[in-house]
C-alpha cells in the first residue's frame, strides 16, 4: 500500500522541475484524549498525502477517528503528535486556505442565504469591491441553483437549501482545500444525488483539493479519485487506498455502467466487513 505518493519537494517532468504536485500531508499523525482510565490513542502513525486537484473520499467504521483527522486539518482540533501541512505550511489553526462542509450547515438563522454566503467572501476579500464581493456570493448561489432564493432567510430553507448554501459558502472563499464531514449524511436520498451532481459539477470547473468523509460507498467512488480506507480504532491509521480509474467529468450512469464499478465496490465493502 502506497500512502506516500510524493516524498520530494519538487518533482521533475519532461526534465522540467515543478514545485511539489501535493498540496496536503499528513505525516505520522497522532490525537490522544486524557481520559480518567489513561490515555484515548485515537489516531496514531497516520501518514497521508494529497495531491494538487484530487478529489479524495475517506470511509471507515463509524468511530475511527475520520471527523477527528478532518477537524485537525480544519485547524479545529489540536493536533498531538507528527504534522499536518498544506503546500509545506504547518497547520497551527483555522484558516481562509481551507474551507469546511458540515454535515449541518451552521448558518446563521437570521441570514438571508445571500448574507451567509457574503460573511465568508468579506472576510476573505477585504481588498475586493463591494459590488466585486457581491457578485462571488451571487454567483456561487445561481452555482447551487439558489438563484431565486437570494434573500430567502436560512431558517427559511430546508435542510437541503441550506446545505446547498453551506457548499456556495466554501466555494466562494475559494480556499486550497475543501474539506467535506458527510455534507450529504442528513438527507433524503432524491436530495443527496441532486447535491452530489452539484458539487461535482462545481469542483469539476474550480478543481479544489477536495478530502471528503462518507458513509456511502456508492457515494465515496462516484466523487473520488482515491478512497482512502481507514482502520478501526483505537489507534486508527489508513488500512488501504483505491485508486478509482472513471474519466471525468462522470455521469453516474457512466461509472454504474463501467465495467470496474463493480470491482471497485466489492474491494470497499470487504475490507469495512473485514
Amino acid at each position: 500500500m502506497n500512502t506516500l505518493i510524493e516524498q520530494n519537494k519538487t518533482y521533475t517532468e519532461n526534465g522540467i522541475v515543478y514545485p511539489s504536485k501535493v498540496m496536503l500531508d499528513l505525516s505520522e499523525l497522532k490525537k490522544v484524549y486524557p481520559t480518567p482510565k489513561g490515555d484515548y490513542v485515537v489516531l496514531e502513525d497516520l501518514n497521508l498525502q494529497i495531491l494538487k486537484e484530487e478529489f479524495v473520499t475517506i470511509i471507515g467504521h463509524s468511530g475511527c477517528g475520520k471527523t477527528t483527522m478532518l477537524s485537525m486539518i480544519a485547524g479545529l482540533n489540536p493536533i498531538s503528535g507528527g504534522n499536518i501541512s498544506v503546500l509545506g505550511k504547518p497547520v497551527t489553526g483555522p484558516g481562509p486556505d481551507r474551507g469546511v462542509i458540515f454535515q449541518a450547515p451552521s448558518l446563521m438563522p437570521w441570514m438571508t442565504a445571500f448574507q451567509n454566503v457574503l460573511l465568508g467572501v468579506d472576510q476573505v476579500f477585504p481588498h475586493a469591491t463591494k459590488n466585486q464581493r457581491h457578485d462571488i456570493a451571487k454567483y456561487y448561489l445561481q452555482k447551487v441553483g439558489l438563484e431565486k432564493d437570494f434573500h430567502k432567510k436560512a431558517s427559511e430553507l430546508s435542510q437541503g437549501m441550506q446545505q446547498r448554501v453551506g457548499i456556495a459558502r466554501a466555494f466562494a472563499i475559494k480556499p486550497k482545500v475543501l474539506l467535506l464531514d458527510e455534507p450529504f449524511g442528513m438527507l433524503d436520498s432524491l436530495t443527496r444525488g441532486e447535491l452530489q451532481d452539484i458539487l461535482i459539477e462545481i469542483w469539476n470547473k474550480e478543481k479544489i483539493t477536495a478530502v471528503m468523509i462518507t458513509h456511502d460507498v456508492d457515494e465515496a467512488i462516484f466523487l473520488a479519485d482515491r478512497v482512502v480506507m481507514m482502520t478501526s480504532g483505537p489507534r486508527a491509521k489508513i488500512g488501504d487506498i483505491l485508486a478509482i480509474d472513471f474519466d471525468r467529468p462522470r455521469t453516474r450512469k457512466s461509472v454504474l455502467d463501467h465495467e470496474d464499478y463493480y470491482t471497485y465496490r466489492k474491494h470497499l465493502i470487504d475490507f469495512l466487513e473485514h
